[in-house]
């Protein structure tokens, strides 16, 4: 694929970067480096299959002065991000890092270790548990925290303990609701999610100073194996505490936050403090562009107090589930104290501006950060951004209707765009436009003109050419590594074609997770309404592994269910485990281990209206 050099426009920008932001201010290189005990012998790490899932030396081009094609500030993050090896944190507390997209911390108790965050994959664990053991010791695990419900904390965690471990009295413990937010937030719009995240996430492109250079709040995703394990112990009150291995442990529940189950906890031995993912060395989303329920930055920014009022007189050191440890008391007051005003000040700054009139764009546009905030690295947006982050909080307050009675029904983008192209004068004049706001540099309003004229006539292909070197500009100059991403991942689709959704993180071991209800609203969403409007079914399952039968019903294109025993007069009854519910769901019909009582054309007629997702839908096209 041709790719183009950073246009005198960006390297403009990119020199007021180096002029504005305190690039002579190096202290967390030193604090990366901090502690550094070794890495992978080979970075990387293959599947059983032999397939690698990820190779930490493919980011070795991050080195020295940032290249004109990628914003300097977003490569002195992506350096930091890109450090992997085993650290010590403070003699007992050790971390892995950049061997994931998240980090893997190891605390040592009497005799074994407390391992926190897992990872993606169980590949990448089981590489990171090697290597901690190797310098430390054959440490048997007494307990694995899971800090929250995102995928890259609990991920690999049969990588490193089986449940023949767990039952022997290896303690899973996770924050009230994990488990089921974790299997439910890739489920219910997970295609979706999934498309985009390949996207966010850079998954296809190449890595170098003119593809991915990272995402900010770590690389990128393994593409491993996923897994799940049920936790033996819920937290649930903020003040908690309890002894594993002779470690005390105090929690503080921090729910709506980055996530709508996760904790923070304190251990005295230590006088350390994980902040799981809620202070990082970033401004964190409170909406992902992948997609995700809205978060709540005035929760966020409150319970960031609290800990501060909390553990804030005692800490030495926070380490979190990303990034690097901050330590020393006044240092840590420091960072989570900015860290909390930087949320607080975003919520609190656009509702003002909200009341006043407003919309969320234009609070994105006019919206300036205090010059504490502004100066400080660990607030810059690597991965949240002030622009979509100020949307976020219009549309958890205000929702998609910005009170204009003009755009309450507008045209869907394509018959927008037709119209559109129609009044400027036609695909070639629409090109022309761009092409001279391309020339002046406003990649912005280029965009926005060949998004319509994409979105008339796909194949042309001056305007494909055009819209994809707009996109891989924008994505040279973004600070924030996943709309870099998201450009460039653009800009190949453009170029290459439909990259389909290249990880998966509905894997297996996660849907065996599944609550049989949360099974059939997953079935539920993917009814083909229109196809079944005519179709009235009924009938009953038994799930025989875990003695509970429900009823079923689909009338008016809805599927419904009640737990209740099977009825004589049901057309059909199902008799079987949850694993093999799992497959049937998925169209296995003939496999073994379901009894049939009753009429099967119940379940195929059921199963003729399934539409499941499309993980290979169009974003940049129509």
């Amino acid at each position: 694929m041709t790719q183009n050099g950073a246009s005198d426009s960006i390297i403009r920008q990119h020199a007021e970067v180096l002029a504005h932001l305190p690039f002579g201010d190096e202290r967390d290189f030193a604090a990366v480096e901090r502690g550094f005990i070794g890495t992978l012998d080979d970075p990387a790490i293959r599947d059983a299959a032999g397939e690698v899932v990820w190779d930490a030396s493919t980011y070795d081009f991050l080195a020295g002065e940032a290249p004109d094609t990628v914003n300097p500030s977003l490569w002195r993050q992506s350096r930091l991000v890109a450090k992997h090896g085993l650290f010590e944190v403070v003699p007992g507390l050790y971390q892995i890092r950049g061997l994931d997209l998240s980090v893997m911390s190891f605390v040592e108790g009497d005799s074994g270790v407390i391992v926190i965050d897992p990872l993606i994959s169980k590949e990448t664990a089981a590489a990171a548990m090697a290597l901690y053991r190797r310098h430390r010791g054959d440490r048997p695990i007494s307990a694995v925290i899971h800090t929250h419900s995102h995928i890259d904390h609990f991920g690999g965690v049969q990588g490193i303990v089986t449940q023949e471990q767990v039952d022997a009295g290896v303690e899973i413990i996770v924050p009230e609701g994990m488990v089921e937010h974790a299997v439910a937030e890739n489920v219910y719009a997970g295609t979706a999610m999934g498309r985009r995240a390949g996207y966010m996430y850079g998954a296809a492109l190449a890595r170098g100073p003119k593809g991915a250079v990272g995402a900010g709040l770590g690389q990128t995703t393994s593409t491993g194996e996923a897994t799940l394990l049920a936790p033996t112990l819920e937290i649930t009150t903020t003040g908690q505490t309890h002894t594993v291995d002779g470690l005390e442990i105090e929690f503080q529940m921090a729910p709506g936050t980055e996530a709508p189950s996760e904790m923070h906890f304190y251990f005295p031995r230590y006088k350390a403090l994980c902040m799981a993912e809620n202070a990082t060395h970033t401004l964190h989303n409170l909406l992902t562009l992948r997609g995700a329920v809205v978060r709540d930055p005035h929760v966020w920014s409150k319970y960031l107090t609290e800990a501060i009022e909390h553990f804030g007189p005692d800490a030495e050191v926070v380490f979190t589930s990303h990034h690097w440890p901050t330590w020393g008391n006044a240092e840590i007051l420091e960072f989570l104290g900015l860290q909390r005003d930087l949320y607080g000040y975003l919520h609190d700054q656009t509702l003002r501006m909200i009341n006043q009139g407003l919309q969320g764009a234009e609070i994105a546009e006019s919206i300036e950060l205090p010059p504490a905030l502004e100066q400080a690295w660990h607030a810059r947006g690597y991965y949240g951004s002030v622009s979509h982050n100020v949307k976020a909080i219009y549309q958890r307050y205000m929702g998609w209707f910005d009170g204009n009675p003009a755009r309450l029904w507008p045209h869907p983008p394509k018959e927008q765009a037709t119209r559109y192209v129609e009044a400027l004068g036609g695909v070639g004049r629409v090109v022309e436009l761009a092409q001279a706001s391309f020339d002046s540099g406003d990649y912005r309003w280029a965009a926005t003109l060949l998004d319509h004229a994409v979105f008339t006539d796909p194949t042309h292909a001056a305007v494909r050419g055009l819209y994809a070197d707009t996109l891989e500009q924008l994505g040279y100059g973004a600070e924030n590594g996943t709309w870099r991403n998201f450009f460039l991942s653009g800009a190949t689709e453009l170029r290459e074609g439909n990259f389909g959704t290249p990880t998966v993180t509905t894997a297996p071991g996660i849907q065996a997770q599944l609550t049989p209800e949360q099974l059939f609203d997953a079935l539920a969403i993917t009814v083909d309404g229109p196809r079944a409007w005519e179709l009235d079914l009924a009938f009953d399952v038994t799930l025989s592994d875990l003695s509970r039968s429900f009823h079923l019903t689909l009338r008016n294109g809805v599927l419904v269910y009640v737990e209740r025993e099977p009825a004589d007069g049901t057309a059909l009854h199902l008799t079987l485990t949850k694993p093999r519910l799992i497959a049937l769901a998925g169209g296995d019909l003939d496999s073994d281990g379901v009894e049939v009582r009753g009429d099967v054309e119940v379940l195929r007629q059921l199963l003729g209206v399934l539409s499941p997702g499309d993980p290979a839908f169009e974003i940049v096209l129509p």
